[in-house]
């Protein structure tokens, strides 16, 4: 496979004060063991609902730090998880993923409806896109994400994903109704995808994405014969009805998010209860499992090849 170890981060659902709200592990595929290296127990936590402060989302690198996000913060830390540096944007809100390309990197600002640059040289937010959607059509307007002219919170796509390379910015929302893809001069549809799509990215000749509601990891081709639906494992525990901050919700199992590519046909996808599983699309099959707890509010965000072996 080629690769020795994963990080990923964990969010626990319905944590109150005091309690963890999930953390940071090294998962090491040969042993299949996981290492906890981060209990996100802070207690300044913006308790206003569900999926917003609640653990560290987004992971990304670039040369030797690891940058990590929660809510309103983007986070720093050196790989030995010393933490060395912190940033707040006014425009950050309920943060869900990021993206490095060239020196900048991308944060998906939920609560915006808006996707931030971070310039990795300057250390500095100096990029920031509001998206819109009017009659079926998307729409971005440019504003600096240190003024004080930017959008309002209003939450409208519920942007959950963004991944940047040479073809594009691509993200994805509970409310976009698919992929899109802004070039720079317009934002558009790329590839209609299933309500409540998570983490989708162009791959090979098409998207690979986590089917959250369906509970399967998905890549789709142009070539319907590549197709591949591979299903997240479960487990014997119970669905939980919770009471979190002011609102209450659902924890179950098979919550598919968190996805990371390991090769052209080897990739990995996290699940609740917080699971890591390794994927070969191109046989089809599941090569292995990694579960770090039973415990079903707690589920996998953030995942990514760990690259300082």
């Amino acid at each position: 496979m080629g690769v020795r170890r994963l990080v990923a981060s964990s969010v626990v659902r319905g944590s109150h004060k005091g309690e963890s709200h999930g953390g940071v592990y090294l998962i090491d595929l040969q042993s299949r063991e996981a290492v906890q290296v981060i209990d996100w127990n802070t207690v300044d936590i913006d308790w206003q609902g569900r999926g917003w402060d609640r653990g560290l989302r987004g992971i990304a690198f670039d040369g030797e730090l690891v940058y990590m996000a929660a809510s309103d913060e983007l986070l720093a830390y050196t790989p030995d998880f010393r933490r060395v540096g912190s940033w707040r944007s006014p425009y950050l809100r309920h943060c869900h993923e990021l993206s490095v390309h060239g020196r900048e990197l991308f944060l998906a600002s939920t609560g915006f409806d808006s996707i931030l640059g971070f310039n990795l040289d300057a250390k500095a937010f100096d990029w920031a896109m509001h998206v819109q959607m009017r009659e079926y059509r998307f729409f971005f307007s440019r504003f600096d994400p240190m003024g004080d002219a930017g959008p309002l919170p209003l939450n409208k796509l519920h942007i959950n994903n963004v991944h940047a390379d040479d073809s594009g910015m691509y993200l994805c929302g509970l409310n976009t109704g698919g992929m899109l893809q802004f070039t720079g001069k317009r934002i558009q549809m790329s590839v209609e995808l299933p309500p409540g799509t998570h983490n989708a990215r162009p791959f090979r000749n098409g998207v690979l994405f986590n089917d959250t509601q369906a509970g399967t990891l998905r890549y789709s081709g142009r070539d319907e014969r590549e197709d591949r639906i591979m299903k997240v494992p479960t487990y014997e525990v119970e669905t939980l009805t919770f009471r979190d901050a002011d609102t209450s919700g659902i924890a179950r199992q098979g919550f598919a998010r968190g996805l990371c590519v390991i090769s052209d046909s080897i990739v990995a996808g996290g699940s609740s209860p917080s699971t890591v599983t390794i994927y070969d699309l191109k046989q089809n099959e599941m090569l292995m499992s990694v579960n770090l707890t039973r415990d079903i509010r707690n589920a996998i965000h953030g995942l990514e090849v760990w690259p300082f072996d």
